[in-house]
């Protein structure tokens, strides 16, 4: 169990460490996005990201829904982050 233990202590760091790797790339977007004339949330968008976790989860033999609900917070926290920044009219 010990074994066990210390593999996903360290699948959690890299999960961790890859987390902190699509903030950043959120971060670019956020300064991208002014220039462009887009709001933090662009809903098709968010359906597409959910679309791909979907996806991936099935080709990987992850339970979709599961994959699906994780994606939507992460999309949630990222777009309220963007609205901190860009302010509210980037929710409009």
């Amino acid at each position: 169990m010990a074994e066990l233990r210390v593999e996903i202590d360290a699948l959690d760091r890299e999960l961790v460490r890859l987390l902190a790797q699509r903030v950043g790339y959120i971060d670019r977007a956020t300064a991208l996005k002014p220039a462009e004339g887009l709001p933090a949330r662009i809903d098709a968008r968010v359906e597409e990201v959910v679309e791909n976790a979907r996806r991936n989860a099935t080709a990987l033999g992850l339970d979709a829904d599961f994959a699906a609900a994780l994606w939507r917070q992460m999309i949630d926290w990222s777009i309220a982050r963007e609205e901190r920044v860009l302010g509210p009219r980037a929710a409009e």
